[in-house]
C-alpha cells in the first residue's frame, strides 16, 4: 500500500533506510536517557555513582552482545520483524523503569531488558539493510545511519534534560516511551525486509535476476557462533574488534555516559550540559555522513588512523577544558562531534572487505560486541574513578592514551585481502 504513494522516480531502498533512520534515531534515545538520570536517581534514591554506572555497564554490554544474534535473526527472520519485536520491547521496559524501587530493579530493567532491546536494532541493522537494499552509495548511507546516533542526542538529550528539571525524570522516561511506539508504528506500516518483497532490485543493481539476498535460512545462533570461529582465527578480526573496544570506551561508555554529570560536577546546569551533548550530535552528522562519503573514495585504514589520533588528542585536552571562565569546553564539543562515531563507515567497508559483503551483518556484528565490551569496561571503570577521586580526569586521560595506541594498529588491518574469494558462512554451516 505505502509502496503505491512513493513516487517511481524514488527508489524503495530510500524509504527504507529513512524507516531504519528513525528506528535508530529512537533506540539512540533511549541509549542517551541514562546520562541525564544519573543524577536524579542519586538524589531521589541515595544510590551510589557506582551503583548506577553497574546498571549502564550492563545495558551498553548487552547491547553489544545481542548483536551477532541479531544479525542472524535480521538474516532469517528479516529486518522488520526484529525491528518490531525490538521497538516492543524497549516500551515495554522503559516503562516499567518509571516504577523501580531498589538497585536490583534498575539493572534488570534498564540494564537486562532495555539493553537487550537496543542490542536488536544496534548499528549491524544498518550495517545489514544497506547490504542488502544498497549496491551503489553503501558509504554515505551507513554514514546517515550511523549519525542518527548523534541525531537522537541533537533532538531528545536537552528536551528530557528540561523536563527532567520540570518535572522530574518520570516525565522524561514516558516521553521516551512515545517515541518508541510511534517508531513501532512507522516501521509495522513501511518496513520492508528485502528488496524481492515489493519486486524490486537493489539500489545501484540493475541487470542481476532478481532474487532474495538470503539463500539459506539457517539457525541464528549457530551462525553468529559460526561467525565468531571464523573471527577469531582472523589477525584482521582482532585488529577490527580492538580498535572498536577502544572506540566504544572513548564514545558511548565515558563521554556518552559521564560528559553530563562531570559537567555538574563543575557547577555547570544539567541543560546546558545537555546541551553540549546535543551540539556534538549535531557535528558528530556533519562528520560521519562526510566520513561515509570519504569511505567510498580513500583508504579506510588512514581514515581510521586520523579519526583515532583526533580522539585520542581530543580526550587528553578535555581535563583542561572545563574552566568556566572559557570556552575550551564549546570547543571540545565541536571537535571531538565531527569524530564522534565518524570510524563506523570505515570500520564497516573493511569489514565487508575482509569478510564478504554477504557476512556483513554477523561479522560486524561481533565487532560491535567487542565496543560494547569497551563501553560497557569504561562505563562503570569511570564510575569508580569518580567515586575513589571525585573527579573523571584520570577515566579521559586513559582514554585519550587508548585512542592514541590504536590509531597506530588500524594501520596494519585488512591489507592482502581479497573479498572475491570470500564464502558466504551460511553456506560454510551446510557444508560443514
Amino acid at each position: 500500500m505505502l509502496k503505491q504513494l512513493i513516487p517511481q522516480r524514488l527508489h524503495y531502498a530510500w524509504i527504507v533506510a529513512g524507516i531504519t533512520f528513525i528506528a535508530l534515531i529512537v533506540t539512540a534515545a533511549v541509549r542517551a536517557t541514562p546520562s541525564i538520570l544519573i543524577v536524579p536517581l542519586e538524589q531521589e534514591f541515595g544510590w551510589s555513582r557506582v551503583t548506577i554506572s553497574f546498571a549502564i555497564s550492563i545495558n551498553l554490554l548487552l547491547y553489544g552482545l545481542i548483536g551477532p544474534f541479531a544479525a542472524g535473526m535480521l538474516n532469517r527472520y528479516g529486518s522488520r520483524r526484529v525491528m518490531m519485536i525490538s521497538l516492543a520491547t524497549l516500551s515495554g521496559g522503559v516503562a516499567l523503569t518509571t516504577l523501580v524501587r531498589t538497585s536490583w530493579q534498575l539493572v534488570l530493567l534498564w540494564g537486562v531488558l532495555v539493553g537487550t532491546g537496543t542490542g536488536m536494532t544496534a548499528i549491524v541493522l544498518g550495517a545489514t539493510v544497506v547490504h542488502r537494499w544498497f549496491r551503489k552509495q553503501q558509504g554515505l548511507v551507513i554514514g546517515v545511519l550511523t549519525a542518527s546516533t548523534a541525531t537522537g542526542q541533537l533532538l531528545f538529550l536537552p528536551i528530557l534534560a528540561h523536563f527532567v528539571e520540570q518535572g522530574g525524570w518520570r516525565v522524561a522516561v514516558w516521553m521516551v516511551v512515545g517515541a518508541v511506539l510511534l517508531a513501532l508504528s512507522i516501521v509495522f506500516i513501511g518496513m520492508k525486509s528485502d528488496p524481492s518483497e515489493i519486486g524490486v532490485r537493489p539500489f545501484g543493481e540493475d541487470n542481476i535476476p532478481l532474487s532474495p539476498e538470503v539463500a539459506i535460512a539457517s539457525d541464528p545462533v549457530r551462525e553468529a557462533f559460526n561467525a565468531l570461529g571464523r573471527g577469531v582465527r582472523s589477525i584482521d578480526f582482532w585488529l577490527l574488534a580492538g580498535s572498536f573496544f577502544v572506540c566504544g570506551a572513548s564514545t558511548n561508555g565515558l563521554i556518552g555516559t559521564h560528559l553530563i554529570p562531570a559537567c555538574m560536577d563543575h557547577g555547570m546546569p544539567e541543560v546546558h550540559a545537555a546541551g553540549l551533548l546535543a551540539m556534538m550530535g549535531v557535528f558528530d552528522l556533519v562528520g560521519t555522513t562526510a566520513s561515509g562519503w570519504l569511505s567510498d573514495r580513500y583508504s579506510n585504514r588512514w581514515l581510521l588512523f586520523t579519526y583515532y589520533g583526533l580522539r585520542g588528542l581530543a580526550l587528553l585536552f578535555l581535563p583542561q577544558a572545563f574552566d568556566p571562565t572559557t570556552h575550551r569546553l564549546s570547543i571540545f564539543a565541536v571537535f571531538y562531534g565531527l569524530d564522534w562515531i565518524a570510524t563506523v563507515p570505515p570500520t564497516v567497508a573493511l569489514t565487508a572487505q575482509i569478510f564478504g559483503r554477504q557476512n556483513v551483518g554477523l561479522m560486524f556484528g561481533w565487532v560491535i560486541a567487542a565496543h560494547q565490551v569497551g563501553a560497557a569496561a569504561i562505563a562503570y571503570l569511570a564510575g569508580f574513578i569518580r567515586s575513589m577521586d571525585g573527579s573523571y580526569d584520570h577515566a579521559f586521560i586513559l582514554s585519550g592514551t587508548a585512542c592514541i595506541v590504536t590509531a597506530l594498529g588500524v594501520l596494519l588491518i585488512g591489507r592482502g585481502v581479497n573479498e572475491n574469494t570470500v564464502r558466504p558462512l551460511a553456506e560454510e554451516s551446510v557444508s560443514a
